[in-house]
């Protein structure tokens, strides 16, 4: 496989990059830590003291929170300087939204309104708009909302029945639908609203002033977790929008829609680390106190082995977020160079990187299920008191699962987008894949005579990548055209590459990491990253097995499973010692320290 830099989406897959090029969360500058520093002290004093009120559909609450948070600059940290925000880099925005993470239902609203709230109108917006709406969502002056989904378009978003019709004078759309599930919904002042025009057979989209006549908003529902967030319907009365409130051009809204879903989901990919991290210090401080049997039970070695798969599921999740931002940003300059705006150069640039998007989105999400849930088996009885921080963290997590898309299109979305950006010609996947797939017979594990710890677990990798390859080429030669609609084969794959992508970022990062502080000073990490690559041997070996007895004849399986299995072998590690290190360190902060 090739080693090169600059990759694109999915372009992992059949090339490297040097560790020396990625980004990693220990090269912050003193800047960035003072804007993550800013939104930590501001979730500590104004969210914490005030988050058992805000769950009880406080309205005015959760929007004054809001507004002192835009009073601190930030909601600017994402929307461009000329439109009064601060510019950031995208990789300040995503340590932005990993503090926030940690603020349990505020993180949604605030989440919402600078991202789905804002970003459509600053990205996709004319100039007037950007200067009529930005400046002011830029600064809380005005909250925004995001209104896709209906009754019967979830998933299926360009299914939406909401209708604009243009009025007989020609200066306003008629608006006429509902929206349901809408963040922000029982306080926002601004709306970007889909809508099919006509007859379209595609959507479009509106800027809409909330307190237009005709614009009616339904009571906050009752959900199971982040109670504090404004979540309600919202219904359009023939709702008179001006014609210059269109957003883009007509019949663009599909496309606006898909792109600022990326945008979410990479987003979401950053603010589960501060929940998890959150609930990982709360895990450890809880076990650090609690005794049992006269000891504490932090002394436990099943407690220390939960603690440690916290740890390392967090720390290689963090590991994939920050190598894929800065690839964004250095596609952001690269497209601003070739004369896009601000705006276009930062959509495009996220949008590019779908593949990247949906693995963060579906492993972030379960990672935060994963460690909420074993927080509250820590915890114990204790756990399932709504008096713990951990039984809140708990019930919030459960959305982000079906969040910007539900993990399950996300999946799916994961091989579709990496096959077709590859039949595009953005790389040669096809090509690789048939010519292993022409020497199955010989595959080795290509095991030199001599190679240091990285070029082992690199040469790991490298083999996951040639498995996942040989499956594409036998799914794709059996079922052709219709792979698509093989998902249970499309979800064995797709758990192949993320395992791939997440596992492939923490090799680079602890390698990057080496030449910074020097090999002696990493020991923990190397921890982490050999139980991980250890554990995804297993899932790459079940994944491709599961997938190849669902489609091969005798003899083909019989070839890719041999072929599997090797790809798939790794050596022995002793998790259990890995893990109590692990632990150990975080008992000895008492908090999450990696």
């Amino acid at each position: 496989m090739e080693n090169n830099t600059n990759l694109k989406s999915g372009e992992f897959l059949v090339k490297e990059v040097n560790a020396n090029e990625v980004f990693i969360p220990e090269e912050f500058n003193e800047e960035q830590l003072m804007i993550a520093q800013t939104c930590r002290d501001f979730i500590e004093t104004e969210v914490y003291p005030n988050i058992d009120k805000v769950e009880k559909q406080d309205r005015e609450l959760m929007k004054s929170m809001l507004k002192k948070s835009g009073d601190l600059g930030l909601m600017g940290i994402s929307v461009a300087e000329e439109y009064g925000g601060f510019g950031q880099t995208f990789v300040t925005q995503m340590l932005a939204a990993e503090t926030i993470g940690a603020g349990y239902s505020f993180s949604v609203a605030f989440m919402a309104h600078c991202g789905i709230g804002t970003l459509p109108i600053m990205y996709y917006g004319n100039e007037e708009q950007r200067r009529k709406y930005v400046t002011k969502l830029a600064t809380g002056e005005l909250l925004g909302a995001y209104c896709l989904t209906e009754p019967g378009a979830g998933s299926d978003a360009n299914a939406g029945k909401t209708n604009a019709v243009l009025s007989a004078d020609g200066k306003h759309y008629i608006l006429n639908g509902q929206k349901m599930w809408i963040t922000n919904a029982g306080f926002a002042d601004v709306l970007t609203v889909f809508a099919k025009i006509d007859n379209d057979r595609v959507l479009s989209a509106f800027i809409v002033d909330a307190n237009t006549p005709g614009v009616v908003v339904n009571p906050d529902e009752h959900k199971m977790g982040i109670k504090g967030s404004s979540t309600a319907q919202i219904f359009f009365n023939d709702v008179k929008v001006p014609v210059e409130n269109l957003l883009g051009r007509r019949g663009e809204g599909f496309r606006i829609a898909l792109s600022i879903l990326h945008m979410g989901r990479i987003k979401l990919g950053a603010n589960v680390l501060g929940a998890a991290k959150k609930a990982i210090d709360d895990s450890v401080r809880y076990a650090n106190e609690r005794k049992q049997f006269g000891v504490l039970i932090s002394t436990f070695g099943t407690i220390k082995h939960k603690l440690a798969q916290q740890a390392i599921r967090v720390f290689v999740a963090e590991s994939a977020n920050y190598r894929v931002s800065k690839d964004i940003d250095e596609l952001m300059v690269k497209y601003k160079a070739e004369g896009c705006d601000h705006g276009k150069a930062a959509i495009d640039a996220i949008s590019h990187y779908a593949v990247e998007a949906a693995i963060l989105k579906v492993y972030g999400s379960e990672m935060l299920d994963f460690i909420v849930d074993e927080g509250v088996q820590i915890h114990g009885g204790m756990g399932y008191s709504a008096e713990m921080a951990i039984e809140r963290a708990y019930r919030d997590s459960r959305i982000n699962r079906i969040f910007e898309g539900t993990n399950e299109i996300n999946t799916i979305l994961v091989v579709d987008t990496a096959m077709k950006r590859a039949m595009k010609g953005d790389f040669d996947l096809f090509g690789q894949a048939e010519e292993l797939y022409a020497s199955v017979d010989k595959i080795t594990d290509g095991k030199p005579a001599m190679e240091n710890y990285f070029e082992e677990k690199i040469r790991y990798i490298r083999n996951f990548k040639k498995a996942t390859l040989l499956l594409i080429h036998a799914a794709s030669k059996t079922f052709g055209k219709t792979l698509m609609h093989e998902q249970e084969v499309l979800n064995n794959i797709a758990v192949m590459i993320m395992e791939i992508y997440i596992a492939e970022s923490t090799a680079l990062r602890v390698q990057k990491l080496g030449s910074l502080r020097g090999e002696a000073s990493i020991g923990l990490y190397k921890d982490m990253l050999d139980v991980f690559v250890y554990d995804t041997a297993s899932k790459i070996r079940k994944s491709a097995l599961d997938a190849i007895y669902s489609f091969a004849d005798t003899a083909e399986a019989d070839k890719l499973a041999r072929a599997a299995e090797i790809l798939s072998i790794v050596a022995g590690v002793n998790t259990k010692d890995a893990r109590r290190r692990i632990a150990d360190n975080m008992i000895g902060e008492n908090k999450y320290t990696l």
